[in-house]
C-alpha cells in the first residue's frame, strides 16, 4: 500500500432523469413561484432544493438535469424528490425517470509538488492518452486518459481536478493511477521543497 495517498472530494455530480412524455413548464412555475423560469432567456425551469443542496433544470421534454451533488445516491435522491414533488402539486407524471450520471467531478491533493514540465517531456510518449501542457496559457497538465475515459487536470501545487468520470470509481482509478506513476518515478517528477 503506497504512503499518503490521495484523498478525493468529489465536488459536483450532474446527473440526467429522462420522463416518457412532456411536461408542462408553466404549470411548474404556478404550482413552485420559488422556480426560475425565463423562457427568453433558457428554456428549462430551475427548481432547487435545500436538501440535498442542489438544482435541477426541467425541460419541456420531459428532460431533467440535476447538479450539485456530492454522491450518485445524492444526485438520484434528488431527482426523485424533484418528481415526487411534481407530482404532489399535480403536475402529470407517468411512471419513474430514467436516470444517468452524466459526470463525476472530483478533486485531489498529492503529499508533493509536481515538475510537470519534467513529466511532460517525459512521458508524453509512454503515458496512454493525450497529454497538453502549455504554461503560459493554463497553469496546469491537461492529461486526457483513455482508461477510465477521463480528463486529469494536474497543478504543480499537487492538486488534481477529475472530470468526465461516469461514476465514483472512475474518479479512484484516474486519481490513483496518476499517483502510482508519479510515485513509481518520484526522483525524476516531484519537487523538493526548499525551506528558507
Amino acid at each position: 500500500m503506497m504512503k499518503h495517498e490521495p484523498i478525493i472530494k468529489i465536488e459536483n455530480i450532474v446527473a440526467s432523469g429522462t420522463l416518457k412524455h412532456g411536461i408542462d413548464l408553466n404549470a411548474v412555475v404556478k404550482a413552485f413561484p420559488s422556480a426560475e423560469y425565463s423562457p427568453e432567456k433558457f428554456p428549462g425551469v430551475i427548481f432547487r432544493l435545500k436538501k440535498p443542496r442542489t438544482a435541477t433544470l426541467i425541460f419541456h421534454s420531459g428532460k431533467m438535469v440535476c447538479t450539485g451533488a456530492g454522491s450518485e445516491r445524492e444526485a438520484r435522491k434528488a431527482l426523485m424528490k424533484v418528481v415526487r414533488k411534481l407530482k404532489k402539486s399535480g403536475i402529470i407524471i407517468v411512471g419513474k425517470p430514467k436516470i444517468k450520471i452524466q459526470n463525476v467531478v472530483a478533486s485531489a491533493s498529492l503529499p508533493k509538488l509536481v515538475d510537470l514540465a519534467g513529466l511532460y517531456e517525459h512521458e508524453i510518449r509512454t503515458m496512454r492518452g493525450r497529454m497538453m501542457y502549455e504554461p503560459e496559457q493554463f497553469p496546469g497538465l491537461i492529461y486526457r486518459m483513455n482508461n477510465p475515459h477521463v480528463v486529469i487536470l494536474l497543478f504543480a501545487s499537487g492538486k488534481i481536478v477529475c472530470t468526465g468520470a461516469k461514476n465514483e470509481e472512475e474518479v479512484h482509478q484516474a486519481v490513483n493511477k496518476i499517483h502510482e506513476k508519479l510515485e513509481e518515478e518520484s526522483q525524476f517528477y516531484y519537487k523538493k521543497v526548499v525551506r528558507a
